[in-house]
């Protein structure tokens, strides 16, 4: 509730402003406030929750997350119920030593989510409502990474690492090992995974790879994923209600009547997609800002705030 709070106080101040305030909060419940991602980051300790708010956001490939900590955006696209519009960080998010638990949701990134570049061991890294460019597990020691409702744009390498990659909408995988794959749409590339458990997946147009893995209940054109892999012969737009073959948040891969028995895909499983999900902070739903103050000179601003998803 404190966290919700403070967040609160800080759209308030940037509606006020008008500017881009990062709101770095510690575990004390204390916060300050940062006016780049590289000035959040070096601020932060362990246990920290950055706080982005829309706009866009620069980091370097010299800056290094060594701390456990939880970024969260307000969105990764544009269109949502969240007025502010969406959260850019450009750049890669590099993941270092001391980082094993951090978190990052609901931004759009421009490059990559890269683990343990340094080949040290990094456990436990959590990613959800994200569009990335790729995820980068640089060392087979790094075990626990997580992936969750996010759209991939290019090919995950995990270079024999062990994750768990669900309801994700992506393109191929490579290095997965001891992994769990489950309830993706692969739109193009190549799934390659040892030693892993690959099932209730659609390969719309990918390949495969590796060894020793289960295959259950995987959908596609052919049955090269096992046995029980649901073949259809349908064309995809006759399978999903809009497909987009380009990794893109304006597809809809939920499934058509003749489908929707599937227990496959990103709306199935556990965690399911959630179309219109939002990280668990409050946003805008609408504002009201008049163009100029009233005779008192106070600027009176009227927002509809509602807090995003669990």
């Amino acid at each position: 509730m404190k966290k919700l709070i403070v967040m609160l106080l800080l759209m308030g101040v940037a509606v006020t402003t008008m500017a881009q305030q990062i709101a770095v909060v510690f575990e004390s419940g204390s916060m300050r406030t940062c006016s780049t991602l590289l000035q959040a980051v070096r601020n932060a300790t362990d246990g920290c929750v950055i706080y982005l708010p829309a706009g866009g956001f620069q980091i370097g490939d010299t800056v290094r997350i060594n701390h456990r900590v939880s970024i969260i955006g307000l969105n990764h696209k544009a269109k949502s119920e969240n007025a502010d519009g969406m959260t850019t960080i450009s750049g890669n998010l590099f993941f270092d030593e001391g980082s094993s638990g951090s978190v990052v949701m609901g931004c759009y990134i421009s490059g990559n989510i890269k683990i343990g570049y340094d080949e040290k061991p990094v456990h436990n890294i959590f990613a959800r409502y994200c569009n990335m460019n790729a995820v980068e597990v640089m060392s087979n020691v790094c075990t626990g990474t997580t992936i969750n409702q996010c759209y991939i744009r290019n090919a995950c390498n995990f270079n024999g690492a062990p994750a768990y990659i669900t309801n994700n909408v992506m393109n191929g995988t490579n290095g997965l090992n001891g992994g769990f794959f489950d309830h993706n749409i692969v739109v193009s590339g190549t799934t390659y995974a040892d030693n892993s458990t690959v099932s209730n997946n659609i390969f719309i147009s990918a390949s495969h790879g590796g060894s020793n893995c289960v295959t259950r209940k995987n959908m596609q054109k052919d049955s090269s994923w096992g046995d029980d892999c649901k073949v259809i012969s349908d064309e995809w737009s006759e399978v999903f209600f809009k497909p987009d073959y380009g990794i893109s948040s304006n597809s809809d891969f939920r499934f058509k009547e003749k489908y929707q028995d599937c227990d496959l895909g990103i709306y199935g499983g556990v965690t399911k997609f959630e179309t219109e999900a939002l990280p668990p902070v409050p946003y805008v739903q609408a504002k009201e800002v008049p163009e100029s103050t009233d005779f008192d000179g106070m600027l009176n601003v009227k927002l509809t705030v509602k807090e995003g998803s669990k």
